[in-house]
């Protein structure tokens, strides 16, 4: 078995921050609401958000051996995809924080957990998490890096855009970044129609025509 897969492809960069000026929310409708993650898994400060490109990573539980090898071989722009069993220990600090930082990893992401909250926040390193806890892990086990990964309900293949914010995070295909773009684009588009008609005076049911559906499901009003 190889554990560490080293080539991986990735999107274009480009593309990549783009689809991060969209919110994890607005990617996750637009493209059929599908991709997001649990909802426990939430950064450490709202003011964190992401895009990047995802590096997989399958930790043993309270085990961090193989999220230092996958901080030693990601690439500027990666985001450490962290499969921990959803363990609550403290898998990553401010130490490794920074060694990210010095790297140009763009954020972690893990089920796990995660320690030295007020340091990564000062350093200003996207951290989300679901689980924050002193408890320190043991270096002891092998695991695949860049291998397709369970992970928050989603499938998440090496190469994946992924996109955080203060809301959660949403998961986009490799090869369907340029459309969920498009996708994105319309939909804050659209919204922004419905706002100012809201701001005209107009209520829900007229923006979004919901009075023959209410009439039909039988709604009686005073």
């Amino acid at each position: 078995m190889i554990h560490v897969k080293t080539k991986i492809d990735r999107a274009d960069k480009d593309l990549i921050a783009e689809l991060g000026t969209f919110s994890a929310a607005t990617i996750h409708e637009a493209q059929g609401r599908k991709g997001s993650l649990h909802p426990a898994i939430k950064p450490i400060d709202r003011d964190m958000k992401f895009c990047g490109s995802a590096f997989t990573v399958k930790c043993h539980p309270r085990d961090n051996l193989m999220l230092q090898v996958a901080i030693s071989y990601a690439q500027p722009g990666d985001v450490l995809i962290v499969s921990s069993g959803d363990q609550a220990a403290g898998q990553f600090g401010d130490v490794l924080a920074n060694a990210c930082v010095a790297r140009g990893i763009t954020a972690l992401v893990t089920d796990g957990g995660v320690r030295d909250t007020r340091e990564i926040r000062e350093l200003g390193f996207p951290v989300f998490s679901k689980h924050v806890y002193i408890e320190g892990t043991v270096k002891e086990s092998l695991g695949p890096i860049n291998h397709p990964l369970v992970f928050g309900d989603q499938v998440v293949y090496p190469g994946d855009v992924v996109k955080g914010d203060c809301d959660g995070v949403v998961v986009v295909r490799r090869e369907e970044v340029a459309e969920a773009i498009e996708l994105s684009r319309a939909r804050d588009e659209a919204e922004a129609g419905y706002i100012e008609r809201y701001k005209r005076g107009e209520t829900p049911l007229e923006v979004s025509n919901l009075t023959a559906l209410l009439e039909a499901k039988g709604l009686v009003v005073e």
